[in-house]
């Protein structure tokens, strides 16, 4: 069921429905919009007391079922789109936010020459991975936790929010410690310990899509987020596995309005995963802005061949540069900032 707060009531009004709902035998989670609070108020309803009951107080302004099986990711339990502020900057809200960075970090100079370069263009939020989920176990795997270390230290010295990919649930409070986004990679989007352990940070959470996941399994893995107790969830659309092999995956932009239907969390687009071919990363930036993306998350590397990983599909920093600059036209005609 889900539990419609009056505007504007007192913490004292809102702890008492709490207290109410928690007495009728369901567990409660509150989403706070711009204009409404929501309570998401999960248990069984064959076993306890009806919630409609709760009409009688004075704050509640409704309550309503909630027919889907991801119940607080879901657009019924939060009609306003949600919206998540990292180092000041809104993800969700009208202006667009562009996520950049090396695939992985491997130096000082590297992090840092990318940092000042993508935020020069105006990326507002530094992406680079310190741990590396690699296919093979010879594959570089990422610096660890000197590699969290040159992260804040690329946040201190240009005020860039830093995501970074959790891998294990032991690291979960260490990459917390470092970064501002938690990402959940696509290997990762059904280990659901590990989304527990994320939600639990209480640090944002950007799941991504898994290779070969369905929309509602997506939604599903997302519910884990917002279960614990942290409501600040973003999906992020990174292609899928098909049968074609032009491109490395198949960047399925129709999530874009698919989310935006079914649920009030932002949707993130990143075309250098989804297509694999940094010449194919302008057209895919381009057609998620036209059809809604909040966010976009791009990989950027000052020698893209010299790259310790994915070098095929990272942009230069000159090719970032002119990619934001042709972006503009698009982010406006879709009314975005």
């Amino acid at each position: 069921m889900i539990v419609v707060l009056k505007p504007n009531i007192s913490k004292k009004d809102e702890a008492a429905v709490l207290k109410e709902i928690k007495k009728l035998g369901y567990k409660p989670h509150v989403m706070r919009g711009v204009e409404r609070t929501v309570v998401g108020a999960i248990g069984d309803e064959r076993k306890n007391h009806t919630l409609e009951t709760l009409t009688t107080f004075s704050q509640v302004e409704t309550v309503m079922p909630v027919q889907k099986r991801y119940k607080l990711v879901s657009r019924e339990a939060h009609k306003s789109n949600s919206r998540i502020t990292v180092q000041g900057h809104e993800i969700g809200g009208k202006k667009v936010q562009i996520m950049a960075g090396p695939c992985s970090v491997e130096s000082e100079k590297q992090l840092m020459t990318t940092a000042h370069a993508v935020k020069a263009a105006g990326a507002t939020i530094l992406r680079g991975g310190a741990f590396k989920p690699r296919t093979s176990p010879y594959e570089f795997q990422g610096l660890g936790e000197k590699g969290l270390k040159l992260l804040a230290k690329a946040r201190k010295e240009t005020g860039l929010g830093i995501i970074t990919e959790l891998l294990s649930e032991q690291q979960a409070e260490m990459v917390a410690e470092y970064s501002d986004i938690l990402q959940i990679g696509a290997r990762n989007a059904q280990n659901f310990q590990l989304l527990i352990a994320a939600a639990k940070t209480g640090r944002p959470v950007l799941l991504k899509r898994g290779l070969s996941m369905k929309i509602e399994e997506w939604l599903l893995a997302g519910e884990y987020i917002l279960a614990n107790e942290n409501p600040n969830l973003m999906f992020c659309e990174r292609g899928i596995r098909t049968f074609e092999t032009y491109t490395r995956n198949t960047l399925d932009l129709s999530t874009i309005p698919i989310i935006k239907k079914e649920s009030h969390c932002p949707i993130v687009i990143d075309p250098s995963q989804g297509a694999g071919r940094a010449d194919l990363v302008a057209a895919m930036c381009k057609g998620a802005l036209a059809m809604g993306a909040d966010a976009l998350l791009i990989e950027v590397h000052p020698n893209p061949a010299e790259a310790l990983s994915d070098g095929a599909q990272q942009l230069t920093l000159e090719g970032f540069a002119k990619l934001m600059g042709e972006l503009q036209p698009f982010i406006a005609a879709a009314g975005r900032e």
